[in-house]
């Protein structure tokens, strides 16, 4: 058992989003008695942390130098004018990174926390869930809960200064991020299209023209 945990924690990343001891903790602590006395238990334990480990990788990533990069990694699931403004969302699916990372430079103005529902995050019912929108004046960025997200992990508060590609916070199991552009972006700007795979913080989806 010790070997087997020891091959497969070799496997995975070294570096990960905060909530990782919180949610992987408690079956690696039970793995070792349960293996003993319940012996699958006690490996259905080690692979829930080992999942605990993986789904909370945090690789690194490099920015491009312009344009609004993917505040997710995912799969394009909104594109929509919203007024003067359009809109683009990006749904995580439980096989992906989910550290969220900021568009563009920005200074956060506010940083707003909005209770709601908890429906599918690719859904349209979506835009009701619980939510944090971090608005940065001429842009905004929102994490949204899913169906079996409950804790979402911003990194910044008002007043924070980020940069292209930094890390912003994360949400734990299944959710979605978009990114309002500015009123300066229109559809022709735009260098994704729905259902096509995106990587925060380094794949280009909106640059002027």
């Amino acid at each position: 058992m010790v070997s087997l945990i020891g091959r497969l924690t070799a496997a995975v990343p070294r570096q990960f989003a905060p909530s990782m001891r919180r949610y992987g903790l408690p079956p690696a602590l039970l793995a070792l008695p349960l293996s003993v006395l319940v012996p699958p238990l006690g490996l259905l334990c080690v692979g829930a942390a080992l999942f605990v480990v993986w789904f909370f990788r945090d690789p690194d990533r490099v920015a491009p130098e312009s344009g609004f990069v993917s505040p997710a990694d995912g799969r394009v699931s909104v594109i929509r004018r919203e007024g003067d403004r359009v809109r683009v969302g990006v749904f995580m699916n439980v096989t992906d990174v989910h550290v969220n990372r900021a568009p563009a430079d920005g200074d956060v103005e506010s940083v707003t926390h909005r209770p709601g529902a908890h429906k599918p995050a690719f859904s349209k019912d979506s835009m009701r869930n619980e939510r944090v929108d971090i608005d940065c004046g001429e842009y905004e960025v929102s994490l949204i809960a899913g169906a079996f997200a409950r804790r979402i992990h911003p990194y910044v508060e008002a007043g924070t200064t980020f940069e292209r590609g930094q890390r912003i916070g994360h949400i734990a199991f299944g959710s979605r991020a978009d990114v309002l552009l500015p009123e300066r972006f229109d559809g022709t700007d735009l260098c994704v299209e729905k259902g096509q795979r995106v990587r925060a913080g380094e794949t280009v989806i909106a640059q002027e023209s």
